[in-house]
């Protein structure tokens, strides 16, 4: 048990503190973010919107998060990760804390629509960040540091959010996200001020080529935006395939996402640092995660025993745990050639656009033909994703830009 442990603690040696304050900072905010997987809850129960509506109020979530990473990136690429991440923050808590007070269709729309412009600009200057604080042969393991704190965070946020709506209503959540948004505020003011962190890899290309010139990348990203279609799903359509057809309670729902949180957070960071030594490409890693997480989808409709949401859940969670770290670390690999504002603004825009098709398809199709039948085209456009990376693969072999 002992080595065992050790192990485990050895997984995390050769990181900066710089990324771990980051993750630290992600953690608290991401804690704090209850109210996203519990947004559809919100609108239909309390607001009394019909899953139409809340498809294209998250129309207007995805179409802000938009614009929000491809403004990140231009602003990260201009005046820096540490002022964009300040303001960012900053502001996404106050506007947080307002969003409770909306409770039209239009004044809801515009508020998610400005709240997501605002808060998605901290996730390409978190990522350039986060790759000038990692030594080139750690940043895998640097993304999958963060996303520990994200998924420990998310862990946490749905079974406090289950508890907080049950007991005081949803607008705790808002108040919490807002308060929780403005601490990691403060946090990264103290720790990752220019004047007390310093940088390891951060650098300038001279000559950068444009990502929008890069065929490589426009098929990977292609790829993602087909798999965070799928993969979002767990986050707008599944806790009402929870409540609706399981029956669940916010408080069970929120146990069963916690459980992705919690499964990640103990077998993550293990599970990347033995893929690392692996044979396999990246490339080929994140295929096997994009068919795992398509499989959790298949295993629903394949009986009513309320036991296949856990076998779903770990499907994608294995899936995700092995798909994130990879492609993300694939895309940093790839914005070597260009500005690595551009080219993380792209990659994270990839699961921006998916959030303005993906939440509305996915409810639209529910609405028009019922969960099943929206699970199994779910699984078909895992498949069509694994096929576009397995294209990818054969296309960087080809041209020599892999092995």
């Amino acid at each position: 048990m002992i080595k065992l442990f050790n192990n485990y603690k050895n997984t995390f040696k050769g990181l900066s503190k710089e990324v771990w304050w980051l993750a630290l900072i992600t953690l608290i905010n991401r804690t704090g973010t209850m109210v996203i997987p519990f947004l559809s809850l919100y609108l239909t129960e309390d607001l009394k919107f019909t899953y139409s509506d809340v498809a294209w109020i998250m129309t207007a979530y995805g179409l802000g998060a938009v614009a929000g990473t491809w403004l990140g990136g231009k602003l990260t690429d201009t005046i820096g990760f540490y002022k964009v991440m300040v303001r960012s923050l900053l502001s996404t808590g106050i506007l947080f804390i307002v969003l409770q007070f909306l409770n039209t269709f239009t004044s809801i729309c515009i508020g998610i629509f400005l709240t997501m412009v605002v808060a998605d600009t901290f996730r390409p200057a978190m990522f350039v960040a986060m790759s000038a604080y990692s030594k080139p042969e750690n940043k895998t393991r640097s993304v999958t540091l963060i996303r520990l704190a994200i998924n420990l965070g998310f862990s946490a946020g749905p079974l406090a959010a289950g508890l907080i709506s049950a007991g005081i209503g949803y607008s705790g959540l808002f108040w919490i996200d807002g308060i929780t948004c403005i601490l990691a505020t403060v946090l990264l003011i103290k720790v990752l001020n220019p004047k007390v962190s310093k940088t390891i890899d951060e650098f300038k290309v001279e000559h950068p080529q444009s990502v929008y010139q890069d065929k490589p990348f426009w098929i990977f990203f292609l790829a993602m935006v087909v798999f965070a279609v799928i993969f979002f799903q767990y986050f707008s359509a599944m806790p009402l395939y929870y409540k609706d057809i399981h029956l669940l309670n916010t408080v069970e729902i929120g146990i069963l996402l916690s459980c992705n949180g919690i499964f990640i957070f103990l077998f993550e960071m293990p599970l990347i640092s033995w893929l690392e030594k692996s044979k396999y490409s990246k490339v080929s890693l994140i295929i096997f995660g994009a068919v795992l997480t398509s499989l959790s989808f298949l295993v629903l409709t394949l009986s009513s025993w309320s036991g296949v949401l856990i076998i779903g859940m770990l499907f994608m969670t294995i899936g995700e745990m092995i798909s994130f770290p990879f492609s993300n670390s694939f895309a940093m690999d790839l914005a070597k050639k260009g500005n690595q504002g551009e080219y993380m603004a792209m990659y994270i825009m990839s699961f921006s656009v998916a959030t303005v098709f993906g939440y509305n398809a996915g409810l639209q199709i529910i609405a028009g033909i019922g969960f099943n039948n929206a699970w199994f085209i779910m699984t078909a456009l895992g498949g069509l994703c694994a096929l576009l990376l397995w294209f990818l693969k054969f296309y960087m072999k080809r041209k020599k830009l892999i092995e």
